[in-house]
């Protein structure tokens, strides 16, 4: 049971969320699934990986967020010619001083959005590792913290082939979630000419919350109750992966983790300080999709990591709730759900 002070501080997560959900689907028309999710993974301190075609708004969501909040934003346009020090930062020689000073690179933001990632070698991919893992940055044995919150928004495109080198599996497991844009419904296109057809819909957007509220926020998530059953469930869905005929990779404990944390912050999201089962299974197919891979069998039959997930889900048996509390105070009413 939560106490008072947290309640309150849940209180404040949803009407500060909300402010932010606002702000940013007054650019991204029509998504608000891919919205919520955007928001989930920040306050879950994960990172996010948007794929999709050209020309529907993954760059613009990732800047829109940035904008949204006041925070400190970098942004990396990812080439084949990017090096590792362009991200992390490099030691350079002061002859006045007679000593090396570390110049940051553009990892050193609360929120930096990397565009295009797949189109960096693998010797720059590589350099995000420590930082989205670890939240820091080793150069020549110092290392140097990363600012808090820190979120990385990255975007590719599956379908370009040509001049890009996929994400490495320890590269897409580190990224929390990953979200497909899509096409905008013609009513959500039609509302975007309107509104956005003549000036840049970034031009007045100011920001509704600050780096020190995103904080208290995460910390208020923190604070959402999983019960023994739930945490079980998360067990369960993320293991079945690992035994499942259609995969030759399964997913990782880190991916148990971000499940969790993910519904955690999608229960907060919610109102509730609780987390359901029907907060994991919402959260399945984006937090556990990118990281598996299918077998060779599997792609010849056009069976998608996705379709994969959702069969778990029809197949893990899901944790029944606890029977009505006696006339004490707690007491739930039958049919409720909170484990």
């Amino acid at each position: 049971m939560t106490t008072y002070d947290e309640r309150a501080s849940l209180s404040d997560l949803t009407t500060t969320a909300e402010r932010v959900r606002r702000s940013v689907e007054s650019v991204i028309e029509g998504k608000p699934e891919v919205v919520r999710l955007a928001l989930t993974v920040l306050l879950a301190e994960g990172h996010l990986l948007i794929e999709d075609v050209p020309g529907v708004g993954k760059t613009m969501l990732a800047k829109t967020l940035a904008r949204s909040v006041d925070c400190s934003v970098r942004r990396i346009q990812f080439t084949p010619d990017l090096l590792p020090s362009d991200i992390t930062g490099v030691s350079i020689y002061d002859q006045q001083r007679r000593d090396f000073e570390f110049k940051p690179g553009a990892i050193f933001a609360q929120i930096v959005i990397g565009d295009e990632i797949n189109r960096a070698s693998p010797k720059t991919q590589s350099a995000l590792l420590e930082s989205m893992e670890e939240r820091q940055v080793t150069i020549d044995g110092q290392t140097y913290e990363l600012p808090s919150p820190f979120m990385v928004v990255a975007t590719q495109n599956p379908v370009e082939m040509e001049g890009t080198y996929p994400l490495p599996e320890a590269q897409r497991d580190r990224f929390m979630a990953r979200v497909s844009m899509g096409y905008p419904s013609p009513e959500a296109e039609l509302q975007m000419l309107d509104v956005h057809g003549s000036v840049s819909p970034l031009d007045d957007l100011q920001p509704v919350a600050h780096a020190h509220d995103i904080v208290k926020l995460i910390d208020a998530v923190r604070t959402v109750h999983v019960a023994d059953a739930v945490r079980r469930y998360a067990v369960d869905l993320v293991a079945a992966t690992r035994n499942h005929p259609d995969l030759r990779l399964g997913a990782s404990p880190r991916a148990t983790l971000h499940l969790l944390r993910a519904a955690k912050a999608s229960a907060a999201l919610s109102g509730r300080d609780y987390v359901l089962p029907d907060d994991l299974q919402a959260l399945a197919a984006p937090v556990l999709a990118h990281r598996l891979l299918p077998t060779a069998q599997a792609q010849l039959n056009r069976r998608s990591a996705d379709q994969v997930v959702r069969d778990i889900l029809q197949r893990t048996p899901v944790p029944q709730a606890a029977p009505p509390a006696g006339p004490l105070y707690g007491q739930q009413q039958p049919g409720t759900r909170r484990l």
